[in-house]
């Protein structure tokens, strides 16, 4: 019997802070997308302030958790994306260091100590430019947006290829 495919897309952010909105817009674009190509069932969009709670009771029971948030960097390369994937055995390690610049970090030891991590979590930052009020992207962060949608359906098709063959 094949194992019912599960996945979490979750965009973080404030819609309110320019380039901090990346991870939204990319959900939004993916749902306007799935319009035309609908996305595999058990597939969940969902938008988070990023509180380490809320991503947990988003994520539990996925098999596959995509994240979606703005990043920063010193240097800064706006619109640079760093992809970084980890499957339940590297989860499931007590992290050496924190990752306060995703947000991600506390509610990855959460879940972790309370047993509900996903089997794979991918975080795509974004970094941005502009995080001062207002509502926009920043031209550069803009450009990154539908490179990161092509790269999380490229993401479903292998996961969903993946649990074909068992």
């Amino acid at each position: 019997m094949r194992k019912r495919t599960h996945i979490a897309i979750i965009g973080v952010g404030n819609e309110y802070r320019h380039d901090d909105a990346v991870g939204l817009i990319v959900v939004e674009r993916l749902r306007e997308r799935a319009a035309e190509r609908p996305l595999p069932p058990g597939t969940a969009l969902a938008a988070c302030d990023g509180d380490p709670g809320r991503l947990i009771s988003l994520w539990e029971g996925a098999d596959l958790v995509l994240v979606v948030d703005a990043a920063h960097a010193r240097p800064a390369e706006p619109g640079r994306v760093h992809r970084v994937e980890l499957d339940s055995a590297r989860l499931a390690r007590a992290p050496s260091s924190s990752s306060h610049g995703l947000g991600l970090g506390e509610a990855v030891e959460l879940s972790r100590v309370l047993g509900r991590l996903p089997d794979r979590l991918v975080v795509y930052a974004v970094e941005g430019a502009d995080n001062s009020v207002g509502t926009g992207l920043s031209h550069t962060v803009a450009r990154a947006v539908t490179p990161v949608v092509a790269s999380i359906e490229e993401d479903i098709v292998r996961h969903r290829d993946r649990a074909a063959r068992g």
